[in-house]
């Protein structure tokens, strides 16, 4: 793009306002303003557009544009005038200008701050959503440069444009006059437009997906003329699951004469096939895509999915070509799963899509799979196909999407899709990194409130080429800040499938009591340890001992399940051999049985396969006396007196399967009876071979389950009439004058904290005695004397602290021993501060982060929160609500409460102390840090006995911005 060359240009090209979107039905487009070479393609994009929409646009029948008309649509100076284009394939499709206006109406420049808006879309492209994207633009365009309000006039016959006007969300006001309508709207966001443009997004984002995920026809583009190959793979893969749309099988080295391949169609190119292509996959090297792309794109191919590796995990070279290969696509508005993808996945019976390299078509279910690594894609199809039978049925995958190096199509993307998928009902994600933290934790806030969301989050390093802002917060803080957003916050593979599996087909439980029946009163006691360590509230456990019948076990559960006291139940069993042991297929129906009779509570089986002990007694069987013959003093018909371990198919119908053998070891034993067949309305009953790995995602789903039921009556950001908002904005204004990333002094530190009604102890300097003793004459007896050298400072424990000084004979006492003990005084730094009421010492602090956004943290001052790092981290703004619980979420948290006897402190004024600074950093994003230690929290108010604030520009915020895609 060329830089405008007119004098009359005050600015060079705002290359920052360009933009690719997702339109409503999927789409994409580019978004970027109109340039002075722009002139012939503006011209070309209006002779497409009817007279009707002409005269919508000019009020009179317009059919061409005068040369003068061109100039001025193509030259602005970016600021009073400005023009913003929607392209596809490098063609315009719409366009949108602002001129500022000022009070009479009449061209005007700064400070002039309304301006008049204008659009035009081409008839071909009205209904996709491209008016609503320019404005949300523009929009952003004219904040930046000080336009706080568009006034536009439109006929009333044109009611797609008012209606784009008026859904918007802006707070508006309409007038009729001569015959026209105008409008006139404020641009501040309001909660209504971001809940607007969200609402878009998510539609819009939704549809993108759906397209590649739900294809009426595919093209597989690189299918070798021989067997094997990726290409020839994945076409015998989508054949073999039953692709219900039209299928074709491409390769630009076919024989002219070649008319099918594996009884699919065969063409040369795409532009060969007859009719649309909705997904094509890509199976081509690296330096053969290009020409595929714009093939495809040129044929109105809606998406790609590119198996191909060489691009950015290879190195400088590859991501330029991963970038080159996004910006192709998106010319032609098409979207790209990969490169180097696994594939895509839908077990829908209505589409039976096999885009990948998995040979086999997973089991159709309800549990949604996205992993960035196709390797952790595989193991996640793998374990799910090897443990999703049960005793009602069986769990599988409706939707599966690997996307390789991620250059497009993102987790946020797929979690858009899933959010109203009524097909899927459990979210399982594999996450390497999180490339919009902010985004990422708003859709999982909204997709929690609806369906479970459980994600494995990898190292933190993002995708090969993938360009994301680094986050500086620990990776424990990040999983807090997940937990708060609703997500199941889990450390391993084993542990996404444990809770997938139990969340697809189980109720969640109400609260966390649990019931504990079996025939193992050892495996029992085990499970209830379990429940202890997860922080779960079991009963004893029930031993139904070894000789339970399968009538037994359904009585046991059923009046477990029926007992008010019980919200879920834990049923552990070890199968029998001998006369009269319960079968598998009896077992499993007795507790399909129970569990139906009340079916609001979870149900999960722990069983334990002792391989080892089966080993063990087939080698001891080779010294034991021959077949038939009989120990000393028994009969031949005697039965074991111990139950032999054994897998109980009938029940988790291979639900235990993990990768390596050795974690369930097992024996050749004749095939077990398959399993009743399902009941239309019947749970699957989830079995485990571990009480750990049963109990952990239980109580994953007893913490979802309340933050659930917290979600439905969230809390609220409460007022507090002597917050002076302005006068603190006023005060930062002033402040950062100065200079960027400011640390304030701490006369301004406590001015601006006391505008929040946060007030600070005063700390008087005290470089020599005398000055200790005149502060404090200054503050009053008794006095602290405290060092403040960085290495002594919130450091009691080395002793650069004399408490409750009464006197000034104390007083010089100890400042006499801290100079003997730790130096000079002006090495010391010393400082004197008035007593504050005793309690428990905490810390309070609030960041920025560049990808996150504000976090707030609380801990107790010292080892607890440096060494053990007991720290609780809730995402600005927080609720009243979120501050009981930040309180309450450290481990040390019961020594606030009374612990072993001591003074319960006073929690509420230490809630409203976190709601203060929550306020301060979200009205003001220049506060970039805060930190408020130590606070004493006594048994009646708190004492800030330090505090530190430092400043900054604001950051971008692109979560409040237009929507757009990740740039390339």
């Amino acid at each position: 793009m060329q830089t405008p060359a007119d004098p009359q240009d005050r600015h060079e090209y705002p290359s920052h306002w360009e933009a690719d979107v997702v339109l409503r039905d999927g789409g994409t487009a580019r978004i970027r303003p109109i340039a002075v070479d722009d002139a012939d393609r503006l011209v070309s994009f209006y002779e497409q557009v009817s007279d009707e929409s002409k005269y919508y646009r000019f009020f009179a029948p317009y059919p061409r544009l005068s040369a003068k008309d061109v100039h001025r649509f193509t030259h602005h100076d970016f600021v009073d005038r400005v023009g913003l284009a929607a392209t596809i394939g490098g063609e315009f499709i719409a366009t949108v200008r602002y001129d500022r206006i000022g009070a009479d109406g009449s061209p005007a420049s700064a400070p002039a701050d309304e301006a008049e808006v204008a659009f035009l879309v081409q008839d071909a492209h009205q209904g996709r959503g491209v008016a609503s994207a320019l404005l949300e633009h523009i929009a952003a365009v004219a904040r930046e440069r000080g336009i706080r309000r568009f006034a536009a006039e439109v006929l009333p016959a044109n009611s797609k444009m008012i209606k784009v006007f008026t859904d918007a969300g802006y707070t508006q006001k309409r007038s009729f006059e001569d015959g026209v309508v105008r409008l006139e709207f404020d641009l501040e966001p309001t909660d209504r437009s971001l809940a607007v443009q969200r609402a878009r997004e998510q539609r819009a984002e939704a549809r993108s997906v759906r397209r590649l995920l739900a294809p009426s026809s595919v093209a597989v583009i690189g299918v070798g003329r021989a067997p094997g190959g990726v290409g020839r793979s994945v076409l015998g893969n989508l054949r073999d699951a039953g692709y219900t749309g039209r299928l074709h099988a491409v390769n630009q080295a076919f024989p002219d004469d070649l008319k099918e391949v594996d009884g699919v169609l065969a063409h040369r190119s795409v532009r060969d096939i007859d009719g649309p292509v909705d997904l094509a996959v890509v199976a081509v090297p690296a330096e053969h895509v290009p020409q595929v792309v714009t093939e495809c794109g040129e044929h109105g191919v809606q998406g790609l999915v590119v198996l191909a590796a060489g691009y950015a995990e290879s190195g400088p070279d590859g991501r330029e070509r991963q970038r080159a290969l996004v910006r192709q696509a998106r010319t032609y508005g098409m979207r790209i799963v990969g490169p180097n993808a696994f594939g895509i996945i839908n077990t829908a019976d209505d589409v039976r899509l096999n885009a990948s390299l998995a040979p086999e078509m997973p089991r159709p279910g309800r549990i949604g799979l996205f992993a960035q690594s196709g390797a952790i894609g595989i193991a996640l199809l793998s374990r799910l196909q090897r443990r999703g039978g049960g005793v009602t049925g069986t769990t599988g995958v409706s939707t599966f999407v690997s996307s390789g190096n991620r250059a497009d199509v993102s987790g946020n993307d797929v979690l858009q899709y899933w959010y109203d998928d009524p097909e899927t009902d459990v979210v399982l994600m594999y996450l390497e990194s999180i490339g919009n933290p902010r985004k990422f934790t708003r859709l999982a806030r909204r997709t929690g409130t609806a369906k479970p969301l459980v994600v494995v989050q990898g190292a933190g390093q993002a995708p090969p080429g993938h360009a994301i802002r680094a986050t500086r917060l620990p990776h424990a803080t990040v999983s807090a800040l997940l937990r708060q957003a609703g997500v199941i916050r889990v450390d391993t593979i084993t542990e996404l499938v444990d809770a997938g599996l139990l969340l697809a087909r189980q109720p969640l439980p109400a609260g966390p009591r649990v019931a504990i029946l079996g025939n193992s009163e050892s495996l029992g006691l085990l499970t209830y340890d379990r429940c202890l360590a997860e922080g779960l509230r079991p009963a004893r456990p029930l031993d139904l001992t070894t000789r339970a019948s399968a009538e037994d076990f359904r009585r046991a559960l059923s009046q477990a399940l029926t007992d008010e006291s019980c919200d879920a139940v834990v049923v552990t069993a070890i199968p029998t051999i001998g006369e009269g042991a319960v079968g598998d297929a009896e077992l499993a129906e007795a507790l399909r049985s129970a569990a139906e009779e009340v079916p609001g509570k979870p149900v999960l089986v722990v069983h334990v396969e002792l391989g080892g002990l089966a080993e063990a007694l087939s080698a001891a069987g080779r010294t034991a006396p021959h077949a038939g013959a009989t120990a000393p003093g028994t009969g031949g018909g005697a039965r074991p007196s111990r139950p032999a371990e054994r897998l109980p198919t009938g029940v988790t119908a291979e639900a235990t399967g993990v990768t390596a053998e050795a974690e369930t070891p097992s024996v050749a034993l004749p095939p077990s009876p398959k399993p009743p067949a399902p009941h239309p309305c019947s749970r699957l009953i989830p079995a485990y071979p571990a009480a750990e790995r049963a109990v952990r995602a239980l109580a994953e789903a007893v913490k979802y389950g309340q933050w659930r039921r917290e979600a439905a009556e969230p809390g609220k950001v409460p007022e507090y009439d002597d917050i002076d908002e302005k006068g603190a904005a006023e005060l930062i204004g002033a402040l950062l004058e100065r200079g960027e990333g400011l640390a304030i002094g701490v006369e301004e530190t406590c001015r601006l904290l006391g505008r929040y009604g946060i007030a600070v102890h005063r700390a008087l300097p005290a470089p020599t005695p005398e000055a200790a003793v005149e502060a404090a004459r200054t503050l009053g007896y008794p006095v602290a004397l405290k060092a403040t050298a960085p290495h002594l400072r919130h450091r009691a424990d080395l002793g650069g602290v004399r408490l409750d000084l009464a006197d000034e004979e104390q007083l010089r006492r100890a400042y006499d021993e801290l100079s003997e003990l730790f130096g000079a005084p002006e090495e010391l730094r010393p400082v004197v501060q008035r007593m504050a009421p005793r309690g428990v010492d905490t810390v309070v602090r609030a960041v920025i982060d560049p990808a996150a956004g504000a976090v707030l943290s609380f801990g107790l001052a010292g080892a607890a929160s440096q060494l053990l790092g007991d720290m609780a981290h809730r995402l600005v703004p927080v609720t009243d609500r979120d501050a009981t619980s930040l309180v309450r979420s450290i481990r040390t948290a019961p020594l606030l409460f009374g612990w072993r006897g001591s003074d319960p402190v006073d929690t509420p004024a230490l809630e409203e102390l976190l709601l203060r600074v929550s306020r301060l950093v979200d009205d003001h994003p220049e506060v970039v840090a805060v930190t408020l230690e130590p606070v004493v929290v006594a048994r009646h108010g708190v004492s800030v006995l330090g505090a530190t604030v430092r400043l900054a520009p604001p950051p971008a915020r692109d979560d409040l911005g237009p929507r757009t895609l990740p740039a390339y």
